[in-house]
């Protein structure tokens, strides 16, 4: 169960980033208007993406990894390690920042009275949602780092 829930979440990751740029590329080229704008479909997948993908997360960090388990059984010796640290602490907040300011900014977006303001929202929000998702991915070459693609 540890390594289909590891593939998935690792895979995911790449939805989630395309969804959260494709949220930006459309507020940057100014298609917010409407209820069904090309930015609402976008930030519909996103949130999708990001739940399903906080939910796999949640479900390694607290159930299924062992590693996970270990960091948490001796968490004041793992905060002195920047690897074990970064999975403990450092990549969850991250992820949880990205999902909650994207969550509010869909709604504030979705909220705003004129499309301009829409267009703003969806750009501050987003934008901060996807630097913190970049932040927190273990990229290779990181000293936490894993694969681009888990098979």
């Amino acid at each position: 169960m540890y390594t289909i829930v590891l593939i998935l979440h690792s895979w995911l990751r790449w939805f989630a980033l395309i969804a959260v740029f494709g949220v930006l590329l459309a507020a940057i080229r100014g298609k917010v208007q409407g209820s069904q704008s090309i930015a609402d479909r976008w930030g519909m997948f996103a949130m999708m993406a990001l739940d399903l993908q906080m939910l796999l997360g949640l479900l390694l960090y607290l159930v299924v990894s062992p590693n996970m388990a270990e960091i948490r059984a001796h968490f004041g010796e793992a905060m002195q390690n920047p690897q074990l640290r970064f999975w403990a602490v450092e990549h969850l907040t991250a992820m949880l920042v990205a999902v909650i300011v994207a969550h509010v900014g869909r709604v504030l977006a979705r909220k705003a009275k004129t499309t301009d303001s829409k267009r703003r929202r969806l750009l501050a929000c987003f934008g901060v949602a996807a630097v913190a998702m970049l932040l927190g991915t273990p990229w290779p070459g990181m000293p936490a780092g894993r694969p681009l693609f888990r098979i």
